[in-house]
């Protein structure tokens, strides 16, 4: 069993080993990337585990990212401007927005399968629109000059070096996090739901209440996300909280493997990479190219490319003898 973890070991020690092969500019793009790898396992934790496709996890996102803006440049009343207390707003926005999300799409009839994922497309156009029209977040303009993270030695998560290892830290962090959710009791009931809904049901759990928790953990990561975006990026706007982000982050999942984090993780940065080389390269078909090739994982990989892989054992107690 434990050379199915050498793969996962193997991309931390690649990318803690990455500083010492690239030039500052190269580590501010992977930088980035990360961030987005954040964000494609916040989602493949509910899609893998609990079996909900969002295509809205940009709100928890852009909650996050505007949290953290706003506490950062001192426009929260009564809030000290600070952005590592922007940070922990972040993820708590994002937490906050899963568990309403959760709750207003769960009680009552409880949306399951298509239904939930059109209710957050649709809760995504919203967001975006009224982000767009309000202004005291900067309307269509958004939020400009969000400060960076500062670090001790007087650095800051705006230097490449600096921000490359900040955010590789938190990814670590968020992939633990979600993995040992994954592995604990909790996980072993979300995959229960996920496989016979009913079936959990009669066995006493409430599975409303598991749902919203999972979508609460799931926005927390992604609110995670979005507050590193902001303090990488200096600005946000009503982009990193509508549909297209939302999609984007879907696509990174499900050509990863929408079961497996890591597996996401490395989907998200592959898939954003060759986006930025596609575009130079071929201009605007390559939009076409990655549509096509999203279609062709989806159909020939169920799995995604790199499901099998850097899937796990399971925990010990699940083990047959």
């Amino acid at each position: 069993m434990t050379f199915r973890l050498i793969p996962t070991l193997a991309v931390w020690v690649v990318l803690a080993a990455l500083p010492t092969v690239l030039g500052l500019w190269e580590l501010a793009m992977f930088g980035q990337l990360l961030i987005y790898g954040i964000a494609a396992i916040s989602l493949a934790f509910i899609w893998g585990q609990g079996g909900l496709v969002s295509f809205g996890q940009a709100l928890f996102f852009g909650a996050g990212a505007y949290a953290m803006s706003l506490a950062a440049k001192g426009m929260l009343p009564g809030i000290p401007e600070s952005p590592w207390l922007g940070l922990l707003l972040a993820v708590v926005a994002g937490a906050v927005f899963g568990a309403l999300t959760g709750v207003a799409l769960f009680f009552g009839k409880g949306l399951r399968t298509a239904y939930f994922g059109i209710i957050t497309i649709a809760a995504a156009v919203i967001a975006e629109r009224v982000t767009t029209n309000w202004r005291y977040i900067g309307g269509f303009n958004g939020l400009l000059d969000v400060p960076p993270l500062p670090l001790p030695g007087g650095l800051d998560s705006a230097d490449p070096l600096a921000g490359y290892l900040l955010g590789l830290g938190f990814a670590l962090l968020a992939f633990l996090f979600l993995l040992a959710v994954e592995r604990s009791p909790f996980g072993t009931v979300l995959r229960g739901i996920r496989c016979d809904e009913r079936r959990i049901m009669s066995l006493g759990y409430f599975v409303p209440l598991w749902k919203v928790m999972a979508l609460a953990l799931s926005g927390g990561v992604a609110g995670l996300a979005g507050g590193l975006f902001a303090a990488q990026f200096a600005f946000v706007s009503p982009a990193v909280i509508g549909l297209a982000l939302s999609t984007e982050i879907l696509i990174w999942a499900a050509v990863g493997g929408k079961a497996v984090l890591m597996a996401a993780f490395i989907g998200a940065i592959f898939v954003k990479y060759m986006e930025g080389y596609l575009s130079e390269t071929i201009g605007n078909y390559w939009l076409l190219v990655t549509g096509i090739a999203f279609i062709a994982v989806v159909v020939l990989f169920p799995e995604g490319l790199l499901g099998r892989i850097f899937k796990l054992p399971p925990p010990a107690r699940l083990r047959r003898d």
